[in-house]
């Protein structure tokens, strides 16, 4: 191979790109490394594909070794890098730098062990989420936190995002279900969070890493707490037919004492593109659907879905199914599962935001949501993770007309922001990334944008690891703030200071 840079590059960059590709190749195979244009483009982005950027340099280390290495000699280089897991994150958190190096820890796959006894697994950043209970299963045990992604999604990119899924109202997210990470800094030193007892001295910096989006430290690996597989799990599929009724559901019943096991909330377009796609088997009638389950004992569920039958019937339920095995369980959940790919055959591009607001607010975010989709002249389709109140809305457009991106990527902020105007926040489960970093303007003060860059300096003081992302400097918060009161566009005691 040779580290002869194409002819299309500015000569800063290829300069650049032969000094750090040379640097490299002395701590890592040619097997392990890319830079031609044809191999490194499949990175330019992750699941977030209206922005792209090709990296300088892609490393594939196969050893910790290797990884401490590309970290120590990107240090003393002063190149940024990129942590990547596989690609599949929504908000650009693994989106390349232009001048920087982007490391896959796509060959860190390996189950190392699985602990019945201590209800633990230990397994590389590299393996797949949904690969940790398949090797937990022969014990009666699994992973909690499922995503949708989770066929695919590293448990490192999990920990990047603190990623939850359509079962996190029961058993959590990401940062409640993983005990200990290890993995290295910036610059190349060993470093582990948490620990496998109850509880570490010092501060709780596991919970720090968890969701910070790989600023902070590259995991390398993770031990993840594993629970019993509950004996039996049924799913009521609930149909209504105004969308302000099945909001008000899904907080009567949580008000009711009820935490099921899954708690999902669609609106009727999402039902029509997951219907059309997997025949799930769905009301396209009903204005929204919720999908509830319960598991535990067969005694404890048949107790909890004739409690929440009752609650659903109260609250103006038009029609209600109930699984009667496990097939049909798993059918209910395919179209929820599938919500994402579903999208993709009706529209050429989406955009999945992700906000969070209090359960009771629902139904006024969807009406919400229904006027911007004539003020900006684009379709939307919705699912929540109702039972936590976090938003999945997919905004349909097409990429290739500048103006359709526009208008999508002002639909999304709009969201978020009017997210934050009923008390919710800018993301729940997929982070900040390139994304909403002028939303975390609306949601956070300056002073406290602050804070968190502080807390990075810690970490990483040349502010090398993933830069540019996550948290907007002070000025962009400040330039951000006053365009928005000076518009018009929103009105936020937030933004009053500036």
């Amino acid at each position: 191979m040779s580290s002869t840079a194409p002819p299309s590059m500015t000569a800063d960059r290829a300069a650049r790109q032969r000094e750090v590709v040379a640097a490299l190749r002395k701590v890592l195979p040619d097997d392990c490394l890319l830079w031609h244009d044809e191999d490194t483009t499949p990175y330019e982005c992750d699941g977030l594909t209206a922005y792209r950027q090709r990296p300088l340099v892609v490393c594939l280390p196969e050893t910790y070794e290797q990884v401490q290495a590309v970290l120590q000699t990107c240090h003393a280089l002063q190149a940024p890098v990129v942590a990547r897991g596989a690609g599949t994150g929504l908000s650009g958190s693994a989106l390349p730098i232009a001048l920087g190096v982007t490391l896959s820890m796509a060959r860190f796959n390996q189950i190392l062990r699985v602990d019945p006894a201590a209800c633990t697994a230990v397994v590389q950043c590299g393996v797949r989420n949904l690969a940790i209970s398949d090797a937990a299963a022969p014990y009666g045990l699994y992973y909690a936190p499922d995503p949708s992604s989770q066929i695919a999604c590293t448990i490192g990119g999990n920990i990047a995002e603190n990623s939850g899924g359509v079962h996190c109202l029961k058993y959590g997210l990401t940062v409640h279900n993983v005990l200990k990470i290890k993995g290295f800094t910036v610059a190349g030193e060993p470093i582990e969070f948490g620990s496998e007892a109850l509880d570490v001295a010092g501060y709780d910096l596991l919970a720090a890493v968890i969701g910070s989006e790989g600023m902070l430290a590259v995991a390398t690996e993770v031990t993840v707490r594993l629970i019993p597989k509950p004996q039996l799990a049924r799913c009521i599929m609930a149909s209504f037919d105004d969308v302000r009724k099945a909001g008000d559901a899904v907080a009567a019943v949580i008000a009711a004492g009820i935490i099921p096991a899954g708690l999902e909330m669609m609106d009727k377009p999402m039902t029509a593109a997951v219907e059309d796609f997997v025949h799930a088997g769905y009301d396209l009638t009903a204005e929204a659907i919720l999908l509830c389950e319960s598991d535990g004992t067969p005694e404890e569920v048949t107790e909890e879905i004739a409690h929440m039958t009752q609650v659903l019937r109260q609250a103006g339920a038009t029609a209600i199914s109930v699984s009667n095995n496990e097939e049909e369980r798993l059918r209910f959940w395919s179209g929820r599962k599938n919500a994402f790919p579903a999208s993709g055959r009706i529209s050429p591009d989406y955009m999945c935001m992700d906000s969070t607001i209090p359960r009771k607010r629902l139904a006024d975010i969807l009406l919400s949501i229904q006027e911007m989709e004539k003020k900006y002249g684009l379709r939307c389709a919705n699912v929540f993770h109702a039972g936590d109140g976090n938003l999945h809305p997919l905004i349909l457009f097409d990429a290739n007309d500048p103006d359709q991106l526009h208008r999508c990527e002002q639909f999304g902020a709009d969201i978020l922001e009017t997210s934050v105007a009923m008390g919710g926040t800018v993301t729940g489960e997929h982070g900040v990334g390139v994304e909403k970093l002028n939303s975390m303007c609306v949601q956070f003060s300056a002073e406290e944008n602050a804070q968190m860059l502080a807390l990075k300096a810690a970490f990483d003081p040349e502010g090398l690891l993933n830069p540019g992302k996550v948290i907007p400097t002070l000025n962009r918060c400040a330039e951000y703030g006053k365009m928005l009161v000076r518009g018009g566009a929103i009105k936020h005691p937030e933004l009053e200071r500036f």
